[in-house]
C-alpha cells in the first residue's frame, strides 16, 4: 500500500472510530427539553449526562492504554465498542433518568478506547513534521462528526422523538465495530509491544516537563470547549427559548473555526514554528472567552456574542490540539499508547469534571460561561510557560505516581 493510501485508510478509521465518541457527546444537545420533560428533570440538570459520559470516558483511557501496548491496538478497540454499544441500548430504553445516565456512562466508559487510540494509532506510524500534518488531517476530518451530530439530532428529534437519536448511534456503532474487525490492519507489531509495569510505563511518561505542560494546556482548552457544548442548549434554548432546530444549527456554527484552526496548525508550524502555531492558538482562545464573557457581566445574553465568541475559541483549540499533541506524543515511540491514553483519558476526565461543576452553577445569562471559559485558557496558557521555561535538566525531577 502506499503511503498516501495508507494516510487516508488510517484517517478514515480513525474519523469513524472517534466520531462514534462525539456525536454521543453532541446529538442529545438540540433535544435537552424533551428529555427533560420525559425524565422529569429540569434542562439544566441535563448537564449531568455530559459529565457522566465523559468521565468514564476519560478514566477508561487510563486502562486501554497500556493495554493496548502489550496486546496491540485492534483487540482493545473492538472490545471497546462493544461495551458502547451496550450502553446505547441502554439508553435507548431507558424510561428513568437514572437509567438513562447509567446508559450514558457505560457509552463513555467503552468509546474510551477510541479516544486513546486516536492520538495512538498515528504516532504507530508517523513522525516528525508528518505526524504533525497527519495530526492536522485528522482534526479536520473528525470535526465533520460533532458538525453533523446536533443537525442530524434535532432533525431525528422533531420527526421520531429524542430517543430516535440513540437508536442512530447504536446502529453506528454496530457498523463501525464491524468496519474495524473487517478492515483494521494492526499498527502494533509484536516486537514492538510493551510488557512492563503499568507504573512504570506511567512514570515514564509522566516524568517529562514538556510533557506535562503539553497535558495541562489540552485538558484546559477542551474542557473549555466541553463547559461551551454543554452551556450552550441551556442558554440558546433555555435563556433565549429557542426552537430545536435552530438550536442544532446555532449549535455547529462555531465548529468550522475548529476546522480552520486544524488547518492552519501545521501551516503555521511549517512556516515558522510550534511555537508560533501554540501562541496563535492561545491568543484566540482567550479573546473568544472574553466575546462571551463582556456582554454577561452586563446580564446579557445574545446568540451573535455566544456563538461568535465560541467560534473564536474553537479556531484557537483547533490550532492547538494538533501542535500539542504532537509536540506531547513525538519523544514517545515506544509508549505511545500510555501517552496517548493520558492525553485523551486526563482531557475527558477534566472536561467532564469541568461540566459537573458548571452544572451546578445558575445559568441564567452567559457571564457564569464565558468566565469559565476564560479560567480554562489562563490553565492553558500556564502549561505552556510550563513546556517553554527553561531549567536545568539535572533539577528535573519524575513525576511521582
Amino acid at each position: 500500500m502506499s503511503a498516501s493510501h495508507q494516510v487516508i485508510k488510517l484517517t478514515f478509521l480513525i474519523a469513524i472510530l472517534t466520531a462514534v465518541g462525539q456525536m454521543t457527546q453532541t446529538m442529545y444537545v438540540p433535544s435537552m427539553g424533551h428529555m427533560a420533560s420525559d425524565f422529569l428533570v429540569t434542562p439544566a440538570a441535563l448537564q449531568a449526562v455530559m459529565a457522566c459520559y465523559l468521565i468514564p470516558y476519560g478514566l477508561s483511557q487510563f486502562v486501554y492504554g497500556p493495554l493496548s501496548d502489550r496486546l496491540g491496538r485492534k483487540p482493545i478497540i473492538i472490545v471497546g465498542l462493544l461495551i458502547y454499544i451496550v450502553g446505547a441500548i441502554i439508553a435507548l430504553f431507558a424510561h428513568d433518568y437514572e437509567w438513562f445516565l447509567a446508559g450514558s456512562f457505560i457509552q463513555g466508559l467503552g468509546i474510551g478506547c477510541g479516544g486513546a487510540m486516536s492520538r495512538t494509532l498515528t504516532r504507530d506510524v508517523f513522525s516528525g513534521a508528518e505526524l504533525h500534518k497527519v495530526n492536522s488531517l485528522i482534526s479536520m476530518c473528525v470535526i465533520f462528526s460533532p458538525l453533523l451530530a446536533p443537525v442530524l439530532g434535532g432533525y431525528l428529534t422533531e420527526s421520531f422523538g429524542w430517543r430516535s437519536s440513540y437508536m442512530f448511534l447504536a446502529l453506528f456503532g454496530i457498523a463501525v465495530v464491524i468496519t474495524m474487525m473487517t478492515s483494521f490492519d494492526e499498527t502494533l507489531p509484536v516486537e514492538k509491544r510493551r510488557y512492563e509495569r503499568v507504573t512504570d510505563s506511567y512514570r515514564y511518561v509522566l516524568s517529562d516537563r514538556r510533557f506535562q505542560g503539553y497535558l495541562i494546556c489540552l485538558v484546559a482548552t477542551f474542557s473549555g470547549v466541553a463547559i461551551f457544548e454543554a452551556a450552550a442548549g441551556v442558554l440558546l434554548g433555555g435563556v433565549l427559548a429557542l426552537p430545536a432546530t435552530t438550536v442544532s444549527l446555532l449549535f455547529v456554527l462555531p465548529i468550522p473555526g475548529y476546522l480552520f484552526g486544524a488547518a492552519l496548525s501545521s501551516v503555521i508550524a511549517s512556516k515558522r514554528n510550534e511555537k508560533s502555531a501554540l501562541k496563535f492558538g492561545l491568543i484566540s482562545i482567550m479573546f473568544g472567552s472574553l466575546v462571551v464573557l463582556i456582554p454577561g457581566l452586563f446580564d446579557k445574553t445574545t446568540a451573535l456574542t455566544l456563538i461568535g465568541g465560541a467560534t473564536i475559541y474553537f479556531l484557537g483549540a483547533g490550532i492547538l490540539f494538533p501542535a500539542a499533541t504532537t509536540g506531547a506524543l513525538s519523544p514517545l515511540p515506544y509508549h505511545a499508547g500510555t501517552g496517548g491514553a493520558v492525553l485523551g483519558g486526563m482531557q475527558n476526565l477534566g472536561a467532564g469534571l469541568a461540566t459537573l461543576g458548571a452544572s451546578a452553577i445558575p445559568t441564567t445569562n452567559q457571564m457564569p460561561l464565558g468566565a469559565l471559559m476564560l479560567l480554562m485558557s489562563l490553565l492553558a496558557l500556564i502549561g505552556l510557560i510550563r513546556v517553554y521555561r527553561k531549567q536545568d535538566p539535572s533539577q528535573e525531577m519524575p513525576l511521582a505516581i
